[in-house]
């Protein structure tokens, strides 16, 4: 049987001279290959949702693929595709980057300039080995599915905006559709998704920060299954070790939980860390909570900024939520468009605390009522986005079914927008 291999090199040069090596191979049948990280996830999630059989058996990584780094890009497939063997082809060969690419999956390493012969070899030892893993898997193994869920990430633009309350009614909102979807407390020191959903869990992230293989099973054993369905993975309850979840940590945490579910809602608070930054920065969806007045505009512009410099995320590539909206107020949604250069979300939230006061104080909101106009929004909010898969007799009519009701998707007229 032919060995099938999928080049990911994003150089031109570099494309044919690996091209034209692997079509020499024996017993090879290289596929078209791909430019880009992305490209790559996307082929071998759409290849793994027909079956597992139709994945390559390599797939050869250029060092200088991106936007993902090479080796992060290594962790991402080694995790979501356990049957695929991945080669590194790089210009370093020491023995530092050949631990580094091994502790991040990799089956193997080539230098450049290529080599026939070790090419040669290492596709033939890396093809054998795939071949063993699919044997065992097809006994029944524990693996990841899917073409990968969406990340959406809860930023506050300073303390007390109402970024806690906004990431959780959006998972709820989705868990509702009948999505899995999983809540994660990602405000390492100072998280409050406990508190707000009345949780006592021992386990916390910090628990999967030193964890090499996040499998399914390990996964499973860290998440608290909540009555509503959601699958929280809840902020330590000692905040100091935060720091123990590094920017890396929380990019293979991250993966993990987008090749699990089919949406994935962080809360990353309104401080910036390196696994809040690494977060933001794999998130299909960046969301800003502010409210509507001046400290709160400028620490959203402040952190827009931030995130740009830091080769985060882009403004335009931002969305900001402006919760506590009133027709009133002197700052509108527009305004805060033009300060902070981001898209601002069509739905804006009421400010009716009162309607949120007992089920906080309770640590029930999940209990919020459908009636409460701060839910609506919330949950209107969620359709915006697209997280929420709504029942078919309900489409046309733009309503949700769910949590003991339907909610209505429908903006209210007079645009209210806070939690």
């Amino acid at each position: 049987m032919p060995t099938r291999i999928l080049p990911a090199v994003g150089d031109a040069d570099a494309v044919r001279s690996v091209t034209t090596l692997l079509s020499q191979l024996p017993d090879a049948e290289p596929v078209a290959p791909v430019a880009d990280s992305t490209q790559l996830v996307d082929t071998l999630a759409r290849l793994a949702a027909e079956s597992v059989d139709e994945l390559p058996e390599v797939v050869v990584v250029h060092e200088r693929i991106g936007p993902v780094p090479a080796l992060e890009l290594i962790r991402e497939v080694a995790l979501r595709f356990p049957s695929v063997g991945v080669i590194l082809v790089t210009s370093d060969a020491s023995p530092g980057l050949f631990q580094a690419a091994m502790d991040y999956g990799a089956r193997g390493l080539v230098a450049l300039p290529l080599s026939y012969e070790e090419l040669a070899s290492r596709v033939q030892a890396v093809s054998q080995w795939s071949v063993g893993v699919r044997r065992h898997l097809g006994s029944g193994g524990d693996v990841f599915t899917g073409a990968g869920g969406t990340v959406v990430t809860v930023s506050g633009a300073k303390g007390g905006v109402g970024a806690t309350l906004t990431a959780i009614q959006l998972a709820l909102a989705a868990q509702a559709s009948g999505r899995a979807t999983a809540l994660v407390d990602m405000d390492l020191q100072t998280g409050d998704i406990a508190s707000y959903l009345d949780v006592q869990f021992r386990r916390s992230v910090v628990d999967l920060a030193a964890i090499t293989d996040i499998s399914p099973r390990v996964l499973a054993d860290a998440v608290f299954r909540h009555d509503t369905g959601l699958a929280l993975l809840l902020a330590p309850g000692e905040g100091e070790r935060g720091e123990d979840v590094t920017d890396r940590a929380a990019r293979q945490i991250v993966s993990a939980l987008r090749s699990r579910y089919e949406v994935v809602v962080i809360d990353c608070g309104a401080q910036l860390g390196g696994a809040g930054a690494a977060a933001v920065e794999m998130a299909d969806t960046a969301l800003l909570v502010t409210t509507p007045d001046v400290v709160a505009v400028r620490g959203a512009k402040r952190a827009v900024r931030m995130w740009d410099r830091l080769q985060i995320r882009k403004a335009e590539e931002t969305t900001v939520v402006v919760n506590r909206h009133t027709r009133s107020t002197e700052i509108q949604p527009p305004l805060i468009r033009k300060i902070t250069g981001t898209v601002v979300a069509a739905t804006a939230i009421p400010a009716h605390f009162k309607e949120l006061q007992a089920v906080v104080d309770a640590g029930r909101v999940h209990e919020l009522e459908n009636k409460s106009t701060v839910k609506q929004a919330l949950w209107g909010l969620a359709g915006e986005l697209g997280l929420v898969k709504a029942a078919q007799g309900d489409r046309k009519a733009g309503r949700l079914r769910g949590d003991r009701g339907s909610v209505s998707f429908r903006r209210r007229r007079d645009g209210g927008g806070g939690t």
